[in-house]
């Protein structure tokens, strides 16, 4: 089957990006992994070939593919070979459960699965012999399937016309399922090619790109890749990361841009000092996908220089709703360092209320957005098209404020929010609030079922090395600087916080471990 014929306003798409990229700079090295090194030149001749093994293997366009990989070159090759060759990319959390994994194959109707059987040859196994009869392709020689890059070595690399209809589904992205079950988000190349043109227009690319990439490819870290590409900048992979780690590929490679989560920023602020050597080369560091407490982002500040740049989105409305830029961030204006920033040109945001109304400046509404880079829908869920789409809005559950700057300001996920005694409480400002106690390293605040109170404010807190306080301590702090409703009844002290393979602070884990037992769920 053949793209149809496009009409003159029609855009381009990712695998048309990709191709462009590859041309404009085919001596210079576009990819650095442990297992691979590539120029522009090479990896776009790889990509053909796997496209030919794809076709071999039966695979036509708009079929859907799955990834279950980790920061590997031949892996992200495999990626883009898919973009270039118009099938429906899946990628499969690495932490998710076997049944998840049965589930998103099965609802996306994927054809194929590309695995990395050296960490998930198990897994791979499984979902081979349990889900209907996909082609499956491992990256290397396996007990299962077939070997992609033996396979793409055996066919030519000449050129191949690129996926050329942007209405085509380009990426299907599965929520996380914390709230039942997981949702797969339909993205066209209108989303993703809007999402690069506001990632390259409004983010402060060094002029010299060496990007490495912390988190997994197959997340937020893979949607950096296609900029960095089309500036003709140098991808770097990090398979496993830690702070250490981090520090060494930095020094190495003199790495001028990355993407860390919160809890990577924390893990490099806890190091020694003396450790947190030579970082000089970073010129942006971007960051997103949860909340950072304003105080150790000014710890970071003072650590690495006014390198950061926080994004805003959400798997609907990918990586660009917003931009706080480095200027911003700005120890001289510390109420900055709560905001997200400023919209980013092209999108359209609105803070709405329960009637979908626009919220007066500085009060708490719901994030809306409308543009370019929203989805398509969802897949196969009308109902739930029909409620994230109520009154022409992406409604994107975060709760948030607007200054008269037009500074945005995210107070919390709206299904977060706890109701305690008919009042609003929103963890992350309880948090930021416990963030600032010289002895908290970190917290997650919930809401637990409570006869009188509705729901009661919870504080699970993790304490700095040698640091001592106790329950009360906590809580008249909290009452002393962020008033009795916002206060926590009860405060657990725990050695760590579970995390999500992404780094977030996983709260579904927590309330499970904690009130598995209550008669009703706030999860």
């Amino acid at each position: 089957m053949t793209a149809a014929p496009q009409p003159v306003y029609g855009g381009a798409t990712v695998g048309q990006l990709y191709v462009s990229a590859f041309k404009a700079w085919p001596q210079r090295m576009a990819l650095v992994a442990d297992d691979v090194a590539l120029t522009y030149a090479e990896l776009e001749k790889l990509c053909y070939r796997i496209v030919r093994a794809y076709r071999a293997a039966g695979l036509a366009r708009q079929d859907t593919i799955a990834f279950l990989v980790g920061n590997r070159g031949h892996a992200l090759a495999a990626m883009i070979a898919a973009q270039i060759a118009g099938l429906k990319v899946v990628t499969l959390h690495p932490m998710a459960s076997e049944q998840d994994h049965q589930f998103v194959m099965q609802d996306a109707s994927v054809r194929a699965l590309v695995a990395d059987a050296s960490r998930f040859l198990a897994r791979t196994q499984a979902l081979a012999a349990h889900t209907p009869a996909p082609i499956v392709f491992t990256l290397e020689n396996a007990d299962v399937g077939q070997a992609l890059v033996e396979q793409a070595a055996q066919h030519d690399d000449g050129e191949i016309e690129a996926e050329s209809d942007p209405a085509s589904i380009t990426k299907l992205a599965y929520s996380g399922g914390t709230t039942g079950r997981s949702k797969g988000i339909l993205h066209s190349h209108r989303t993703t090619v809007t999402m690069t043109g506001y990632q390259l227009a409004g983010y402060e690319w060094p002029a010299d790109i060496r990007f490495l990439a912390t988190t997994p490819i197959s997340h937020a870290a893979g949607s950096l890749i296609l900029p960095t590409l089309l500036r003709g900048g140098t991808a770097y992979l990090m398979e496993k990361y830690s702070p250490q780690a981090f520090l060494a590929q930095v020094k190495r490679h003199r790495i001028t841009a990355t993407f860390l989560v919160p809890t990577q920023i924390y893990g490099l602020l806890d190091l020694p000092a003396r450790v947190r050597a030579d970082t000089e080369s970073l010129e942006l560091v971007l960051y997103g996908a949860a909340p950072i407490a304003p105080v150790r982002l000014n710890q970071a500040l003072a650590a690495f220089g006014q390198v950061f740049g926080q994004l805003y989105g959400q798997a609907e409305a990918p990586m660009a709703i917003s931009y706080l830029p480095r200027a911003d961030h700005d120890p001289q204006r510390p109420h900055l360092l709560s905001s997200c920033g400023k919209v980013i040109p092209g999108n359209r945001v609105a803070l709405l209320d329960s009637q979908h109304n626009e919220v007066a400046v500085g009060e708490v509404g719901e994030l809306c957005v409308r543009g370019p880079l929203v989805m398509d829908g969802y897949l196969n869920r009308p109902d739930e098209n029909e409620k994230v789409f109520a009154g022409q809005w992406l409604h994107t559950g975060d709760m948030a404020r607007r200054d008269a700057q037009g500074y945005l300001y995210l107070v919390d996920r709206a299904k977060d929010m706890i109701i305690s005694g008919g009042f609003n409480v929103y963890p992350s400002e309880v948090e930021n609030c416990l963030a600032q106690h010289p002895a908290v390293a970190t917290s997650a605040v919930i809401g637990v079922p409570h006869d009188k109170w509705g729901e009661a404010v919870t504080a699970i807190v993790v304490l700095r090395e040698d640091a001592h306080a106790t329950e009360a301590e906590i809580i008249e702090y909290v009452v002393a600087h962020k008033g009795v409703v916002n206060a926590p009844k009860a405060v657990i002290f725990e050695a760590e916080l579970p995390l999500t393979a992404l780094g977030k602070v996983d709260k579904k884990t927590i309330r499970a471990r904690y009130w598995n037992t209550q008669d009703r769920s706030i999860a």
